[in-house]
């Protein structure tokens, strides 16, 4: 049997054993069998893959090339457990780096497509026109539905003025469009202050190491009587342990989020409170943007009471990890889920808000009805 067959049958027990626990449930003790009602073990059925194989070897006129047939079956396995699940070939482990350039865009698989989640402020990618929510369905002329999340990440980066074509769908206007960028040292956006007599809005870009020390800086000049918004929609990527710093900026301490792994005790981080005044009036303006730490931080800050307008998040509270197999490829698999400080899984159902605000431009302001919907909770409360 070809040498990928073997790699097939060793690596669809790791895919089972590591993710099934991790993205779909907790590890618990394994259910008692009932002996008449057949086995429920789920790798039961690796024998009827390797016969299916030989079957495929023995009978077809043309015999299909099997090491796709069977690369393409791992990948398909490792994607339905986790979209950043990925296998990569001992080919694709010997590529040299792309380059450090970029465009500005975070994307997230989806079968054929990536939907974009993360656009970054001024980078080329914002400077197009490409918005968070729009589709991307080729990539320099190649189809999304090939490539692995892996794979997807390495083709957005490369050389300093590199071009990097892209088919995208607008989600605005409907409209598929050939956009042309160049990629570029991409600089990391500051923290955007916005003063209005009737309020503040602080849009923090993602959740980076310094964060917490650039926003406490912002914060001490800013009227604590008046309604503060954070907008958290561009937030994605970032460190669970500023996120935490970030948290404490706003409300008290406590539990910010569970760390959950397979086999291992949940880990807790906690947030230890800064004893700065807090201010008087608060929200939290969230969407499918905020994505990873932010998501933590949305949760954490929805249990202390703070009022959470707009959409659902990206769920992309998880942490992957690179295996190497014996044959000289890997996988990079999901192998620890956030939960959040509500007890919102952040791999599966992300952070739903207090109040849903949907169909904001990317040019609107949103301050007008994030405060209308601010008042209209405090006079409830009252």
């Amino acid at each position: 049997m070809h040498q990928r067959t073997w790699l097939a049958l060793l690596t669809l027990p790791l895919v089972t054993a590591f993710t099934y626990p991790v993205v779909f449930q907790k590890a618990q003790p394994a259910p008692k069998v009932d002996s008449n009602k057949g086995s429920q073990d789920p790798l039961a059925g690796l024998s009827d893959i390797q016969d299916v194989l030989t079957l495929v070897r023995d009978n077809y006129v043309d015999i299909p090339d099997l090491e796709k047939v069977i690369s393409g079956g791992i990948e398909n396995a490792l994607e339905r457990a986790h979209p950043l699940n990925a296998f990569l070939s001992p080919e694709e482990l010997r590529l040299p780096d792309p380059g450090p350039a970029q465009v500005g865009l975070m994307v997230l698989k989806k079968t054929i497509w990536a939907q974009v989640i993360a656009v970054t402020p001024g980078a080329p990618a914002a400077k197009a026109g490409i918005l968070v929510g729009d589709v991307v369905r080729k990539i320099d002329g190649d189809s999304i539905g090939g490539m692995s999340a892996w794979v997807l990440e390495r083709r957005l980066k490369g050389a300093v003025g590199s071009e990097l074509n892209l088919v995208n769908y607008d989600s605005v206007t409907g409209q598929l469009k050939k956009i042309s960028l160049k990629r570029e040292l991409v600089q990391r956006p500051a923290v955007s202050v916005r003063r209005e007599p009737t309020g503040t809005l602080i849009a923090l870009p993602d959740l980076s190491v310094g964060r917490a020390t650039e926003l406490k800086g912002l914060l001490g000049a800013i009227d604590r009587k008046l309604p503060l918004v954070i907008d958290l929609r561009g937030c994605a990527g970032g460190e669970l342990a500023e996120a935490s710093r970030v948290a404490a900026l706003f409300a008290g301490g406590g539990p910010f989020l569970t760390v959950q792994e397979a086999g291992k005790p949940d880990r807790v981080i906690t947030v230890t409170s800064s004893g700065a005044p807090a201010f008087t009036k608060i929200a939290v303006l969230q969407g499918f943007g905020t994505a990873g730490a932010g998501e933590g931080l949305a949760a954490f800050l929805k249990k202390q009471a703070i009022l959470t307008i707009g959409e659902r998040t990206a769920a992309l509270g998880v942490e992957r990890n690179r295996i190497l197999l014996k044959q000289g490829g890997a996988i990079e698999l999901v192998t620890r889920r956030w939960v959040g400080a509500g007890g919102e899984k952040l791999d599966r159902q992300g952070v739903l808000p207090d109040e849903i605000l949907k169909g904001l431009h990317a040019d609107e302001d949103p301050l007008p009805k994030v405060l209308e919907l601010l008042e209209s909770k405090l006079k409830k409360a009252a």
